[in-house]
Formats: C-alpha cells, structure tokens, sequence
C-alpha cells in the first residue's frame, strides 16, 4: 500500500515524468489489496493495514523507495503521503469493521479515483477550478468516473452482490465527494482528506431511500426557486449579495426548500437577515481599522457556499433519511445554520465593538479581526445569533424547546470551533476563511448529534 507522495506539482498539462507515472500507478495497484476484504475479518484487515504501514516505514526506504519520496520529502526526512495512506485504510477498516465493504467502496475512490485525477490532471491540463487555480476540471472529472466505476465494483465484490444502478449511484456520490475534498485549496494530504470525507459520505448516503422522497417534492422545487429567486433578487438590489452569490444561494436555498420545507428554510433566512444586519452595523468602525467586509458588504458565492453548503447538505439528505433519522437531520440542519449565525454575529460584533480582543488558544491580547480572537461582545453576539435560530425552529415546530437549547449550545461551540482552530489552520494553509466557515457549520451539526446521543 504505497502511495505517491504528498505534495502534488501544480496541473498544467506538462509530461509525465517515468518516476512520476510509476508513483501513480504504485498508489493505484495498492487498491488490489482491497479485493482482500471480501474474505477477511476485520481483524485481519486491520493486521494487513498496519503491517504495510509499518513496511513503508522501515522497509520501503531501504529497499529504493526513496526514489519516490519528492523534493520536500527528502528535506523533511520522511513521506508524509505513504505513511499516511495505510494509516487512513486502517482507519476505514476499524471504522467500518462490521460493514468492510463501505472501507472497500472508499478505498477505491482513493486508490484508483485520486490516482487517475493525478494522472489525467497532470497530463491534460486544461481549464482550472475557479476556487482551486493548482487543480483541474480534467483531473477532478477523472477522479469521479474512474472513482465511482472502482468503488462500485469493491462494493459489489465485497458484498458478493450484482453490480446494479443503486451501487453505481452511491459510489458516484461517494466519488463526488471525495473529488470535492481533493481539489480544496489546503496542503492536507489527499491521503487523509479523501478517505475522511469519502468515510462520511458512504456513512450518510448508504442508508438514504429516494423511494422516500414526497409525491410534493417537485412542488416544493419550484416553490424554493421562486422564493429564493425573489429574495436573492431583493439582496442584490440592496448591495447584500453580488450576482454569483445570489445564484448560489438560489441553489441552496432550493436544495432546503425541497428537502425540509419552508419552515427550515425560515432558519436559513433568519441567519441572511442577520448577518447583514450585523455587518452593516459598524461599518465604518470597521472600515476605519481596516477589517470590514469587502464591497460594502457584499457576500459572493464563496461566502454563500461556506455558510450554506452544509445546511443545504444536511436537508438533501434529511428528505431521503429513514423515518427514526429524519429528526436528527432536522435539529443537525438547525445546528449548523445557527453556528453560522453565532459566528457572523460573533465576528462582526467583535470586529466593531469588542473592547479587549484576545487569541482563545493563548487569551494573549490581539487586534480586532485577528483569526482566531475572540470578545466578550463577540461572544455575546454569538449567543444571541444562535439562540434566535434555535429558538426559531422550536416556535416553528421543528423540534421541541429542549431541542432548540441544544441546537443553541451547539452553534455557540461551533463558532468557537473556528476560533480554536482558525489560529492554526490558516498559518499552516489547512483551510482558508471560507473552507473554515464551512468547517464549523459541520462542527456544529457534529456537536448537537453528540449532545443528542448524551441527552438520550
């Protein structure tokens, strides 16, 4: 199980060196392994898992596997990316030890899918993704067919089923995820971020049921187009939102509409209102230190992605959850909008009107609009921008009053979340602002799913 190693070169369409194909195609001939799981023990998949980690650690170097290491491993002393590769196997085998075909299904999308976007992405080229300028549209295409074809037929193999639609479809949403995690702008290894977000996805969508949906659903899709058209319509009006921005809030807001109705997406126009409310308090307070949103205030559709791409996330597959997880998805959905509420309100408040800033990890003082400080008015702001979102949904009917504490807890943590880790992950280029937003709006919706297993 030896991958190539971690730092990519940026795609361009250059040649493809001999040391660079025989990387890729070492880090895709590891996914045979896979085909194992079908007559192991998790056990014993787990042994085969560290007995190659511990291979590529002692032996490989020693027997010319350095000849694989590049530039910036050589200096660090060690390949990040091929120690990291078995290690995530044995994760997905210790994770899903009574299920290893979903371990199988991720493996695929990780061994074949990311080496073949290496593969096509390097000897392609073409155009790049707007969001990632290092990646492109041909190696992420690449990861996502040869991927979700790899995934399936593990899954298949695995299981000691037929290869039908139902497979080829989770595996291809698998895929997608997975090549979203990939082509992030983040120095995370791929070794890790693949098989970590691959692992959530087969998690959630293995047990969605599309039978599930409501005979309304298309009802709904036109309702949340029209009333999303006309509200990403008055936003643009009033300098909120740019034209990208309204677009894509016009997919979001749709995605809610359809999969929790209009009650939960009540929540999602709570956290629009106040956002822009709290952004355009202050302004020039802010301006003058330098630190205010740009364009007056103006969200584009980074900042619409970051806010509600998990929420929109969660309510897609809460409409096709079974009947005893739909709930969950419910208050997870309410979560993670109201730690995207906390942690506007919190920054914006603080940004203006915090007297005494300081770094959550050292509470050693720091400049307003510092990543990763923290106020007593920020914090403040976080508590109420939570509660009103938590609060909303229980005067909806959503969930109950007990619920809604928790959906408020859970997005004041969130918030913090980002706090704590924003002081590391942006220096060391983890993830940038807007990747962080949509870290901890995932936070969130972690933390009230584990408040809820607590409270029973």
């Amino acid at each position: 199980m030896t991958p190539y190693p971690d730092e990519k070169p940026p795609l361009g369409g250059q040649a493809l060196t001999r040391g660079e194909v025989a990387r890729k195609l070492t880090h895709i001939a590891a996914g045979g392994f896979a085909f194992a799981l079908r007559d192991l023990t998790w056990m014993q998949a787990a042994a085969m898992a560290a007995s190659a980690f511990v291979f590529n650690w002692q032996v490989l170097p020693r027997i010319g596997g350095k000849k694989q290491w590049r530039e910036a491993e050589h200096t660090r002393g060690y390949p990040l990316g091929i120690l990291l590769y078995p290690l995530s196997v044995l994760a997905l085998v210790l994770v899903f030890r009574h299920e290893l075909w979903k371990a199988a299904g991720v493996w695929g999308v990780l061994a074949l899918g990311d080496g073949m976007a290496s593969l096509v992405g390097q000897a392609v080229g073409g155009p790049r993704l707007p969001w990632n300028p290092r990646k492109g549209w041909a190696g992420s295409l690449a990861m996502v067919v040869f991927g979700a074809l790899a995934g399936a037929i593990l899954i298949a193999w695995t299981q000691r089923v037929e290869l039908d639609t139902r497979l080829l479809v989770l595996s291809l949403l698998v895929a997608l995820a997975a090549a979203w995690a990939e082509s992030l702008p983040s120095t995370l290894d791929d070794n890790f971020t693949v098989p970590l977000v691959g692992a959530i996805a087969i998690a959630l969508l293995s047990r969605a049921d599309l039978s599930r949906l409501a005979p309304g659903t298309t009802r709904l899709v036109l309702i949340g187009l029209a009333l999303n058209a006309v509200i990403a319509l008055a936003a643009y009006l009033a300098h909120s939102i740019d034209v990208p921005g309204a677009l894509s809030a016009v997919a979001i807001g749709t995605v809610i509409v359809a999969g929790l109705g209009l009650s939960a997406f009540a929540l999602m126009i709570a956290f629009f209102v106040l956002g822009t409310a709290m952004t355009k308090m202050g302004y020039k307070i802010k301006a003058a230190r330098g630190i205010a949103q740009e364009r007056g205030g103006a969200r584009g559709w980074r900042n619409a992605w970051a806010n509600g791409g998990v929420p929109a996330l969660l309510a897609g597959l809460g409409a096709v959850a079974p009947e005893e997880l739909r709930l969950a998805f419910v208050i997870a959905y309410a979560a993670s909008v109201a730690t995207a509420t906390a942690d506007t309100c919190s920054s914006e408040i603080g940004k203006a009107y915090g007297r005494r800033t300081f770094l959550i990890t050292t509470l050693k003082p720091v400049p307003p609009g510092t990543e990763g400080a923290v106020s007593l008015e920020g914090t403040l702001g976080a508590v109420f921008g939570a509660a009103v979102v938590g609060g909303l949904g229980a005067a909806l009917g959503l969930y109950s009053l007990g619920a809604a504490a928790l959906v408020t807890l859970a997005g004041v943590l969130g918030s913090l979340a980002e706090s704590v880790v924003g002081t590391v992950a942006e220096k060391r280029g983890w993830m940038g602002n807007d990747l962080l937003n949509a870290f901890n709006t995932a936070v969130g919706a972690a933390i009230v799913v584990g408040l809820m297993r607590i409270a029973g």
